[in-house]
């Protein structure tokens, strides 16, 4: 059981930068994996990011979307138990929902495959015009 809130959205232009945030809270335990999905209009849910946020290795394993690798970087704050999506470069193409996901099993498919997670938030809105 976990409470996931995002926050950060907002509205840039090509070319710059936002920050993602994804507070955990009401929880038992931490959750082990987490990830960041998106989608916009008429388009599927897309998995963006992920990341381990538990075991002696958290943070040590990270997957990227191909279409984000090298712009946007996922990490886990431990101690604030918040994830975090940093995105630099951003283009027209990234606008969407924003969302956060959590699960607490470990399991042997892709941390960007939707329905490997269990707790999702609410959503924040990403807008880049050109």
């Amino acid at each position: 059981q976990v409470q996931l809130v995002e926050s950060g959205g907002g509205s840039v232009q090509a070319g710059g930068s936002l920050t993602l945030a994804c507070e955990a809270s009401k929880y038992t335990e931490k959750p082990n994996y987490m990830g960041w999905f998106r989608q916009a209009p008429g388009r599927e849910r897309e998995g963006v990011a992920a990341i381990e946020s538990g075991g002696i290795h958290s943070g040590a394993t990270t997957t990227y979307a191909a279409s984000v690798q090298g712009r946007f970087t996922i990490n886990w704050d431990h101690a604030k138990s918040t994830l975090y999506l940093q995105m630099n470069s951003l283009k027209p193409e990234d606008t969407a929902m924003y969302y956060c996901a959590a699960d607490f099993r470990w399991l042997s498919i892709s941390g960007l495959a939707s329905l490997r997670y269990t707790y999702w938030g609410q959503g924040t809105q990403v807008t880049v015009s050109s």
